[in-house]
């Protein structure tokens, strides 16, 4: 599926300011930031600055919370150069509303998941990231769920996630036809550092399916 636009680019768990620029410069259009203890990919708000203050114009800045506290999301916002909330755990639209900033709600998708109820539930929200349903794992788990559970007309953007490749992202793409995809793992060298290489044909890959 294409509209002859390219699909945009979200790379997340970045750890450093040197592979904050690799990716801005290989195209992405955004980078996420994980404030999240128990990820291999989380960063402290000093890191999180540097890394920010490091990317060009034109690349938003996402940071990511799973259940957080209030506080430690507007301590966030208030030291780092954030554009974009992306939420994965169980909070609510109001939660996610209080902090006047642009968010997207992360969905763990199940073959009984209702995308057109949650666009009605978190209709404040600037879309939807769809990822693997894994039990007890918030996101991030490199792992596939169903395309054929997307439908096509969802209210909201869907933001594509969940086990993409270089190997299957033009697929993806193809088959769902999301506004964006996001990709963490799959570009890595090891956990928290990107391999230049892998994002470099993973950008490909998202060209390709331009028609």
């Amino acid at each position: 599926m294409s509209s002859g636009v390219r699909t945009r680019v979200k790379i997340c768990g970045i750890t450093s300011a040197e592979d904050g620029l690799m990716v801005s410069k290989a195209g992405v259009d955004a980078i996420g930031l994980v404030f999240y203890d128990p990820s291999p990919r989380h960063v402290e708000i000093e890191q999180a600055c540097l890394i920010t203050k490091a990317m060009p114009a034109f690349v938003s800045k996402t940071a990511l919370f799973v259940n957080p506290d209030e506080q430690y999301v507007r301590s966030v916002l208030e030291n780092v150069q954030i554009d974009l909330l992306q939420f994965h755990g169980e909070e609510s639209p109001e939660f996610c509303e209080q902090f006047d900033v642009a968010y997207m709600k992360a969905v763990r998708m199940r073959e009984e998941t209702n995308l057109e109820e949650l666009s009605k539930c978190y209709a404040s929200a600037a879309g939807l990231l769809l990822d693997a349903y894994k039990p007890g794992v918030p996101g991030g788990t490199g792992e596939q769920f169903n395309w054929d559970w997307v439908p096509s007309d969802c209210t909201l953007p869907i933001i594509l996630a969940g086990g993409l490749t270089a190997e299957n992202v033009a697929q993806a793409i193809r088959k769902v036809g999301p506004w964006a995809v996001d990709v963490s793992g799959g570009v890595e060298a090891t956990k928290g550092v990107k391999a230049p290489d892998t994002v470099k044909l993973f950008m490909q890959q998202v060209m390709s399916t331009v028609e």
